[in-house]
């Protein structure tokens, strides 16, 4: 039996390789606006960014998803990364508490 492709997309500020699933994917939409697309299946123009807290640090990242979906960050999409990067960073440290 043959494997299964696995898509894999690279996180725009760290620049590593992770499956597609495993990474946030966020899209300029046909009509220009900024979005977190946590399904992966909106339209438009997409960049990706891993799960790693570092990655979610919004003064290094806004300027590379910028230049990478070719759009300007309003305040409303940035409002909407920062409470995402929260999540994330809420996540990370839970983890990091958790006994192995």
């Amino acid at each position: 039996m043959a494997k299964k492709h696995v898509p894999m997309r690279t996180c725009v500020v760290c620049g590593e390789s992770y499956p597609k699933r495993e990474l946030v994917r966020i899209v300029r939409t046909p009509e220009g606006r900024v979005e977190l697309d946590l399904q992966g299946k909106k339209p438009g123009r997409g960049a990706y960014l891993c799960r790693k807290p570092s990655c979610w640090d919004l003064r290094v990242a806004v300027p590379k998803l910028q230049r990478s979906l070719r759009a300007t960050i309003d305040e409303e999409a940035r409002a909407a990364l920062e409470e995402f990067a929260r999540e994330i960073l809420a996540e990370a440290s839970a983890t990091v508490g958790e006994p192995s």
